[in-house]
């Protein structure tokens, strides 16, 4: 995997706007095929807890979701099957996400030295991971100008803007797995 470059998001992003609503259905709809615990996590879960702040944000955020999953197909291929994955692959790296946004959140209660761990964790594992910086760039830019359509919106901003991160960050762990695990598989019958 490779960061996009400004072109290969434009494309991406103009793929994702550019499919009508029953090729929409029939990708949401491979999606929950394909990726079930993921798909349930993105579009059902996460939209959940933002609808607590704000309704109208978890429709938009249920919308980038769309764009990104559209983003990942065009620019890195089909999507995944989940038996090229660990059962326990999603479950994992939410907890693992979790942990290091409990850091970040600085109204949490926690010991200062297991914060600055895990921030520092957080830092190092980002810098080790291919990451889509145009493409939250873009999100971030987009949940800021719709929220800033209604002031009600506005509070709602940083839960949105912090499950589009994760989002992405799992779309991208999720490509990176089945590559490595294509790779090992090519590897030992080679």
């Amino acid at each position: 995997m490779h960061e996009l470059t400004d072109q290969e998001l434009y494309q991406a992003l103009s793929y994702a706007k550019s499919l009508d609503d029953d090729a929409g259905r029939t990708l949401i709809i491979q999606f929950y095929l394909e990726q079930t615990a993921l798909a349930e996590t993105l579009f059902e879960l996460f939209p959940s807890v933002i609808a607590e702040e704000n309704p109208a944000m978890a429709d938009l955020f249920m919308d980038l979701c769309f764009a990104v999953l559209c983003v990942y197909q065009k620019a890195f291929g089909p999507l995944p099957s989940q038996q090229d994955l660990a059962l326990d692959w999603l479950e994992k790296q939410v907890m693992l996400l979790d942990v290091e946004l409990q850091a970040l959140i600085q109204e949490k209660d926690m010991d200062e030295r297991i914060r600055a761990r895990l921030q520092d964790r957080l830092i190092q594992r980002s810098l080790q991971e291919t990451m889509q910086l145009g493409l939250v760039n873009f999100m971030n830019a987009a949940i800021d100008d719709y929220a800033s359509e209604n002031a009600s919106r506005v509070p709602a901003i940083k839960t949105t803007q912090t499950m589009i991160f994760i989002a992405i960050r799992l779309f991208n762990h999720l490509y990176h797995q089945s590559q490595s695990a294509h790779l090992q598989a090519h590897n030992q019958s080679g």
